[in-house]
């Protein structure tokens, strides 16, 4: 982050956007929703396209902070990524803004690209996992691709559920963990 008032704007960003949706989202609003003017904020950001790509970039930046678990069993590594997507406040704006700019995401390229790399970094977090507890004899054998593939998709499923219905992300988290004790012979439960 380039410095303290560009965090502001980014937080201020957040906040309105789901306050006030992608559509009615303007910067005289992310002015209000922070200590900063809209002068400051076109200081930094020429358009609410620019803010828009860069309040997306520290958002995905920050999940896959998140869910980056270093632990070297792959037990922990699954459990601690379950943690971090399925755990959040409940004031946490991640899902709101997330489902906000995904819906613009097929008419921005931009959003687009980062949503694909984001998908790819929360596949590859249990693909290496799941490679990982099967080389150790934690996970049975399973085709690694289709079950990160499936765990992302429900993921992306969870955040519809939680932000369009209400649904208490664990719901989501059960059925997950149901998966993948169906499909690898494991649950966070039998973490290391």
């Amino acid at each position: 982050m380039e410095s303290e008032t560009t965090e502001t704007i980014i937080r201020a960003t957040g906040r309105s956007l789901c306050e006030y949706g992608y559509a009615d989202l303007t910067m005289q609003r992310i002015a209000e929703a922070s200590s900063v003017t809209t002068a400051a904020i076109h200081y930094h950001f020429d358009t609410k396209e620019e803010l828009l790509d860069a309040f997306l970039d520290d958002l995905i930046d920050r999940f896959e902070r998140q869910v980056d678990c270093e632990a070297a069993d792959p037990r922990d590594r699954l459990a601690g990524f379950l943690d971090a997507v399925f755990d959040s406040e409940p004031d946490d704006e991640f899902p709101i803004a997330l489902m906000e700019l995904k819906a613009q995401a097929p008419f921005h390229n931009t959003y687009r690209e980062r949503f694909r790399e984001l998908d790819a970094a929360l596949r590859g977090v249990v693909q290496d996992a799941v490679e990982a507890g099967i080389e150790a004899g934690h996970f049975d054998a399973v085709d690694t691709a289709e079950v990160a593939r499936t765990v992302s998709t429900m993921i992306n499923g969870s955040h519809v559920r939680m932000v369009a219905l209400g649904e208490d992300p664990d719901e989501t988290r059960r059925v997950v963990e149901d998966y993948l004790e169906a499909q690898l012979g494991w649950s966070p439960e039998g973490a290391a």
